[in-house]
């Protein structure tokens, strides 16, 4: 990773890549759908470290640190028991490591839903340690007066409706919403309030394939999916998922690869390196002669 500063003349600041790189806006996602209809379909995936957000900027519009840090770098059994320091944390490396998506931080659960004005102090904090783009939020209806409250004075929100996983004891499992009419009727209900409360994008999690779509098709909020459906406005996974890191995933979750079982190999190989002594290798040393080399 690059710690070298280069001076933008135009701008007067500091950027840590040779040429200066202008990242994508929350204006411009929210540019991306136009009449109801996205083009191009947002990429967001989650990333909680600054070499992976390096890997991960090139080809991502969307950066999410997500709360799912939680689970994936912290072995909680919920999001619940993530803090603000550990997002903001996170959050900071994964703003050092990219320079052309926007990243958007998980608000944790606690910190936001008190009031508008606890809301706001919270996402202040974030946004002035971490310099990301944008917070993310859980909640529909009850939390639309504080997305209005945010996004008036200056912070871009993301809400999140559906399956919210900070409400995980509330709803009795991780299961998929909106399977009855009444609950579909209540999660649309959500998304509409969020997105009229002002919030550019948000997430729609763990719902019907038809309901993910219905709402897309309503709201103007770019509609992010992870377990709804392709029709949404973008798509998101948690990283390590999708990598295949982990044995059981989601039924919605795609992997990509199955970089679990190439890290076990590669830790196999060296531990049998060690042991048999062929690591390290002469060419791994210093002060030693090689017997390729010329004497001096």
């Amino acid at each position: 990773m690059s710690t070298t500063f280069t001076l933008d003349t135009a701008t007067s600041r500091a950027h840590p890549v040779p040429e200066p790189v202008r990242r994508l806006t929350v204006p411009a996602i929210q540019r991306r759908k136009a009449g109801g209809v996205t083009a191009e379909p947002v990429v967001m995936l989650t990333a909680y470290t600054a070499r992976m957000a390096q890997l991960l900027d090139p080809v991502c519009d969307m950066l999410l640190v997500g709360d799912s840090l939680g689970q994936v770098i912290y072995g909680l059994d919920t999001t619940v028991r993530v803090t603000l320091d550990m997002m903001c944390a996170h959050g900071a490396a994964v703003v050092r490591g990219s320079y052309k998506s926007v990243v958007v931080i998980d608000m944790p659960f606690g910190s936001y839903e008190a009031s508008p004005e606890a809301a706001f102090l919270s996402a202040a904090r974030v946004m002035k340690e971490t310099g990301a783009a944008a917070v993310k939020l859980e909640g529909g209806e009850a939390m639309a007066p504080t997305i209005a409250f945010l996004v008036a004075r200056g912070i871009p929100v993301v809400g999140h409706v559906g399956l919210t996983p900070q409400a995980v004891n509330a709803l009795g499992g991780y299961g998929a919403r909106g399977k009855s009419a009444a609950e579909a009727a209540k999660i649309a209900a959500d998304a509409r309030a969020v997105s009229d409360a002002g919030a550019f994008a948000m997430v729609i999690e763990g719902v019907m394939e038809p309901l993910a779509r219905d709402i897309t098709g309503q709201v103007s909020a770019v509609t992010i999916g992870i377990g709804a459906s392709p029709a949404c406005d973008g798509q998101v996974l948690v990283l390590d998922d999708m990598l295949g890191m982990f044995e059981r995933v989601p039924r919605f979750v795609r992997r990509f690869d199955d970089l679990a079982g190439r890290i076990s190999a590669a830790a196999e190989s060296y531990a049998a390196a060690v042991r048999e002594r062929s690591f390290p290798a002469d060419a791994e040393l210093y002060g030693v002669q090689r017997a390729d080399s010329k004497p001096a």
